[in-house]
C-alpha cells in the first residue's frame, strides 16, 4: 500500500511538473480602452489554463508601428478591425486568425456630477476650457470622437479647446486629473467592477460615428504556440463574454 501510494504521489508531482513545463507566457498588445476587462480575463485565463498573458496597453496606432518594427507581440487586441486586417494583408498577422472580441461605445464624460448632460448639450454651450480627445490618427475612439463633433457641426468651433492624447487611456487621465473638464472616452473606462463610476456622461448615439468593432489577431510570432491558441479560444468563452459585457461592450 505504501509503495502504491508513493507511486501515485510521484506520478502526481511529475504530472504537475509536466503541466508547468507546457505553460506559456503570451505577449499581448491590448488597446487601452480594454485595460480593465483584459486584466480580469487574463487572471481567469491563467486559473483555467496555467498559461499567463503578459499584457501591454496602449494605442492601436502605436502598436501597429511597433509590430512593423519587430516588437515581440504574439497577439494584438486592437480597438478597430482595420489594423488587424491590414497586418494580415501585409504578412504580419496570421491569416484566418482574426475575430471580433468586442464592439465599443463612445461616451462624453466628466468625473464631476452635473457637468455632462444626457444629450450632450454641454458641447454646444461650450462653457469649458478643455476637451480631451485621443489622437484620431492613433486611436479609433479618437476618430469616433472627431466623427461625432463633425456630425454635430462642432469640429471647427471646438478645435481650440481640444487637448489631444496619445491613447484613449491618456484621454481619460487628462479628464481624471483635471487637465480637461470633460472628454471623449470609451464606455468601458467609466466602469469599475462592472458598475458605473461617479461623474456624469453622455452615451453618444451610434449614428454619429463608425461602429467601433474591436478585432483580435494572432501575429506571426504567436503562430503555433499552445498558449496563444488557448488565449484566443478563452476570449471566445462564456467566462470572457460575461466580463466583456459587464464593462458595457456589445458582442
Amino acid at each position: 500500500m505504501k509503495a502504491s501510494f508513493r507511486s501515485l504521489t510521484v506520478f502526481a508531482v511529475l504530472a504537475g511538473t509536466s503541466l508547468l513545463a507546457q505553460a506559456e507566457e503570451v505577449s499581448v498588445a491590448v488597446a487601452a480602452n480594454f485595460t480593465a476587462p483584459m486584466q480580469k480575463i487574463a487572471a481567469e485565463f491563467e486559473k483555467a489554463t496555467g498559461h499567463k498573458a503578459q499584457l501591454v496597453f496602449g494605442s492601436t496606432g502605436k502598436f501597429y508601428a511597433q509590430i512593423k518594427s519587430g516588437a515581440p507581440f504574439q497577439v494584438l487586441l486592437a480597438a478597430d478591425d482595420e489594423t488587424p486586417a491590414k497586418l494580415v494583408k501585409e504578412g504580419d498577422g496570421v491569416a484566418g486568425s482574426s475575430f471580433t472580441y468586442a464592439i465599443g461605445k463612445l461616451v462624453l464624460w466628466s468625473p464631476k456630477a452635473g457637468v455632462v448632460d444626457d444629450k450632450g448639450e454641454v458641447l454646444k454651450a461650450a462653457k469649458f476650457e478643455h476637451l480631451s480627445v485621443a489622437n484620431p490618427k492613433l486611436a479609433p475612439y479618437g476618430l469616433a470622437a472627431m466623427e461625432t463633433l463633425k456630425a454635430l457641426g462642432l469640429a471647427d468651433s471646438l478645435q481650440p479647446k481640444i487637448v489631444l492624447a496619445e491613447s484613449i487611456g491618456q484621454a481619460q487621465q487628462f479628464v481624471s486629473s483635471g487637465s480637461a473638464e470633460l472628454g471623449f472616452v470609451a464606455y468601458s473606462q467609466i466602469h469599475k467592477d462592472g458598475k458605473l463610476i461617479d461623474g456624469s456622461y453622455w452615451l453618444v448615439p451610434s449614428k454619429y460615428y463608425s461602429q467601433i468593432r474591436q478585432d483580435a489577431v494572432v501575429l506571426g510570432k504567436g503562430k503555433g504556440h499552445a498558449g496563444v491558441e488557448a488565449l484566443t479560444a478563452f476570449l471566445k468563452s462564456p467566462t470572457a463574454a460575461a466580463i466583456i459585457k459587464s464593462y458595457g461592450y456589445e458582442l
